[in-house]
């Protein structure tokens, strides 16, 4: 089972500040898959802060969303200060 998620928020330097249905919030860095296929398109960032929840995921302007359980997997927990 898998985690949705419930809001998303493009932060600085690429990263997105993600909400889990659980009430987890984590950062989810995309800088890494900004070389790959049509994710370059990201780049711009203007295109990368039209980012949105999309059913359980995130979805861009330009169509392309990510898997939550990626999502969850590979983000880090925010830290309170």
């Amino acid at each position: 089972m898998y985690l949705s998620v419930t809001n998303v928020k493009a932060l600085d330097y690429y990263q997105l500040l993600l909400k889990f249905e659980n009430k987890e919030e984590k950062i989810f860095d995309v800088t890494p898959y900004l070389e790959i296929g049509k994710f370059q398109e990201l780049k711009d960032k203007q295109l990368f802060k039209t980012v949105r929840v999309s059913f359980d995921s995130i979805e861009w302007d330009n169509g392309l969303d990510l898997d939550p359980e990626l999502l969850y997997e590979k983000s880090k927990a925010v830290v309170a200060s």
